[in-house]
């Protein structure tokens, strides 16, 4: 079967690049079943992102990357996802993060190379630590109940952050904070080996569960004025292009689904017919709809892509574009798997099969950020604003 991810390659360089993100696919698929059972991250397969030097891709060229475009990215990212979905996405946060700093140079030079000099001589990999149980998600702009309280020259951390994926295996935490004596939301850079920091193991969803998004704890962590790395913007922030590696997840997903679903009914026959149920007419229907579901929300997101990529003055303007991509894609992925768990019939719910993972995973596409309400809304009001 023709891969519909890889039509969307349209260079050597973005072949080789692919590659790596076979090779990391195809270890994340071996060990689906037990990082699904166990909420996990798999070791192994963190060794091999590594081992493809994976993690420094998405840095310019003069900091020891590939330079990463973002339609580049998403390429990698979805094909990653068709192998395990959970493992696109924890590692996706790191991408976007190295991304979104050497582009919006957020950091003073100092920081920012200490943090890319770990991340392209070891491979190093970092998330941001931002949603808290009180506050939800970060994007709704509720205050850090973690706080920041300066001692002697020192700072001093407490608090709980939760959704922190691949949180027992990364490297160092970017955690916001209330900082006391500036009065406003920082960041920290922290060290996973830092005293006071642990992994309370709270991660116990229906989907994702491969993300192992446990809870970061900090209790009483002390750390040194440069830690604090990143202060909040006042204003609006930047449109971040790189935040659709979240709808290429899902869609990583559901080509996926597409590709066993077909599969399946090309080889299934029962012996009440003379044929698979691939030349049933209803099957045949389905599959249908699941191709030009998927051909419609492939066109968007990479076209919306090369629009970041090659339109940078435009890019401040973008940010509607970016979340009705996300809104569109990750709700066509969702209607994808159904499709294909309809197919696969009542075989769909068994563990056997691949389908109810996919199931369960791709809903959580719903619960990432923006929400559906919110970008429904901003586009209604960039609508009635447009309208003269």
């Amino acid at each position: 079967m023709t891969g519909m991810i890889e039509t969307w390659i349209k260079n050597d360089r973005q072949e080789r690049l692919f590659q790596k993100a076979v090779t990391i696919a195809d270890e994340a698929k071996k060990h689906i079943q037990e990082t699904d059972q166990q909420a996990a991250f798999s070791p192994q397969t963190l060794k091999v992102i590594k081992e493809e030097g994976y993690p420094s891709l998405a840095l310019p060229p003069k900091d020891g990357g590939e330079g990463l475009s973002l339609y580049e990215l998403l390429l990698l990212q979805e094909k990653i996802a068709e192998g395990d979905g959970a493992v696109a996405l924890s590692i996706g946060w790191h991408m976007g993060t190295m991304m979104e700093l050497s582009q919006e140079r957020l950091w003073e030079p100092s920081s920012y190379n200490r943090l890319v000099q770990e991340v392209v001589t070891s491979q190093k990999v970092v998330n941001r630590a931002a949603t808290e149980p009180a506050t939800g998600s970060p994007t709704r702009g509720g205050i850090p109940e973690t706080t920041a309280v300066k001692k002697e020259g020192r700072y001093v951390l407490s608090g709980r952050k939760s959704f922190t994926s691949m949180a027992e295996h990364l490297d160092y935490y970017i955690v916001s904070a209330y900082v006391e004596d500036q009065d406003t939301v920082g960041w920290f850079m922290i060290d996973r080996h830092q005293p006071g920091l642990s992994v309370e193991q709270t991660w116990d969803t229906l989907g994702m569960r491969g993300t192992a998004s446990h809870d970061l704890v900090m209790n009483e962590v002390e750390l040194n004025e440069e830690d604090l790395v990143e202060l909040k913007q006042e204003g609006k922030s930047s449109p971040k292009g790189w935040l659709l590696h979240i709808p290429a997840c899902y869609l990583g997903i559901a080509t996926a689904a597409r590709n066993d679903a077909v599969a399946f009914a090309k080889e299934f026959q029962p012996n009440s017919l003379d044929t698979p149920i691939s030349e049933v007419p209803h099957i045949q229907d389905k599959i249908g709809e699941m191709e030009w579901k998927l051909m419609q929300a492939h066109a968007y997101l990479y076209s919306v892509a090369r629009k970041w990529d090659e339109e940078p003055e435009k890019r401040e303007r973008i940010g509607p574009d970016l979340a009705a991509v996300k809104l569109a894609v990750t709700n066509t992925a969702t209607e994808v798997v159904d499709l294909a768990m309809r197919i696969a019939g009542g075989r769909g719910l068994s563990k056997t099969y691949p389908f109810e993972k996919y199931y369960r995973d791709v809903r959580a596409g719903l619960h990432n950020p923006p929400m559906d309400d919110a970008v429904v809304s901003m586009l209604a009001k960039r609508a009635v604003s447009d309208h003269q």
